[in-house]
């Protein structure tokens, strides 16, 4: 009865990505359906399993024929899915799943996850990220998911994400004449000759893995052979995520107009502009649904269009560099193993670092609709959300490995 009430609170207006109205509510209650009963995940790739009929003994008995859909069924895993929680057992020894029906009705803004699981009292803990006062609303932090993920995964668009970003495959072809050369520089960075990466929303829109990924790419043969023969080759592999320290003037140019083509294909491949976007959010009259994707299409558009300036400049800054035939900056032992010349979380040699691409795999959350229309939706955690496992409290960096691209923009294809 607690679960069929919990679920029924929410109301019939989800904008989740699997469609909702007030009949599914109550098909996903009557149905008692529990994480473990749900499958592996909510998306809609189950058709296979509705091929057969239920085979529970008492399957026949339910008033299901005539009602009980597709939809239904997609609608009420997907409502289960995105509310489930990964906790650890009593004895810390695995993760399950759970449904936290209070905490899973806070809200998401900006800022830091603030949730652990404390085993000794076997209970999740959240503190609050500022001061609340009484009848206000509470918010938490989701965790770093970039849009397509909140859209894909959660159902709604958050303004002003400091974390969005557009997934981009890249990879050395292996009819590359340099490809050993080239793979095994990146091994010695702890890169994959093909990796999914990122553009950033913010400032630099690349990580120190895709800096050093694009460094060892446009590498030429002889800055290859000094990165694996020649002096302190093993130090320069560690500075080569290394904003400060070019391999050369030429290798900047080189990397920077890369960056800048692939960023404009991208953005070609759009059939609107973003000028375009703009006018259709404020000319039309959209459903939540609809002026999710075109926010969506548009912020994936501006992202790019950012990578594509921020490019452009670099490379005319390094050109004018190596026309001037500036000496390179050089590094001292001090300095190796600084990533970048910024914050803490950068000051760890490139090898003992994961790719960039995975922030917030494994603390970000699912959700289902918007409350109040601005960036403020009710938290509905997935098997993703803030990771309760007391292992994973601390933040997780936004440079670790993104999983296989589900965002629209994402770039595939060997280069």
């Amino acid at each position: 009865h607690g679960a069929r009430e919990y679920i029924t609170v929410s109301d019939d207006k989800l904008p989740c990505t699997r469609d909702a109205n007030a009949s599914r509510v109550r098909t996903a209650a009557a149905l008692g359906l529990a994480p473990g009963e749900a499958g592996g995940h909510g998306r809609a790739s189950e058709p296979a399993v509705l091929t057969r009929p239920p085979t529970h003994p008492h399957a026949n008995k339910l008033p299901l024929k005539e009602s009980f859909t597709y939809e239904d069924y997609r609608w009420a895993v997907s409502s289960v899915m995105t509310r489930q929680n990964q906790i650890p057992t009593e004895d810390g020894s695995r993760v399950t799943l759970a449904l936290i029906p209070l905490w899973d009705m806070c809200n998401h803004t900006s800022g830091l996850i603030t949730t652990g699981y404390n085993l000794e009292d076997d209970r999740c803990e959240c503190v609050a990220l500022r001061d609340f006062r009484a009848g206000e609303q509470i918010y938490i932090f989701y965790g770093t998911r970039s849009n397509a993920e909140f859209v894909i995964h959660s159902g709604f668009f958050f303004d002003n994400n400091s974390h969005d970003r557009v997934k981009i495959k890249l990879g050395v072809s292996k009819s590359d004449r340099l490809y050993a050369m080239k793979a095994e520089v990146l091994a010695r960075a702890g890169i994959p000759t093909s990796s999914v990466f990122a553009l950033h929303f913010t400032e630099p829109p690349i990580s120190a893995q895709l800096l050093a990924f694009l460094r060892v790419f446009c590498m030429t043969e002889e800055e290859l052979k000094e990165h694996l023969l020649g002096d302190s080759a093993i130090d320069r592999v560690f500075t080569l995520g290394n904003s400060e320290y070019p391999v050369s003037w030429d290798n900047e140019v080189k990397l920077w107009t890369f960056l800048e083509d692939r960023a404009s294909l991208l953005l070609k491949t759009y059939k609107t502009t973003i000028e375009e976007d703009r006018a259709f959010l404020k000319s039309r009259d959209l459903s939540v649904r609809a002026t999710m994707a075109v926010k969506l299409r548009l912020g994936e558009k501006e992202i790019l269009e950012k990578a594509v300036r921020s490019a452009a400049a670099n490379r005319e800054h390094y050109r004018r560099q190596m026309e001037a035939a500036a000496p390179l900056p050089k590094y001292e032992e001090s300095s190796l193993g600084l990533l970048e010349g910024g914050g803490a979380d950068s000051r760890l040699p490139l090898v003992l670092r994961g790719l960039q691409e995975e922030a917030g795999a494994q603390e970000a959350v699912s959700r289902a609709r918007l409350v109040n229309g601005q960036n403020s939706v009710p938290n509905g955690p997935g098997p993703e959300k803030e990771n309760l496992n007391p292992e994973e409290r601390k933040r997780v960096t936004e440079d670790a490995k993104e999983p296989a691209p589900d965002g629209v923009a994402a770039a595939t294809g060997q280069l």
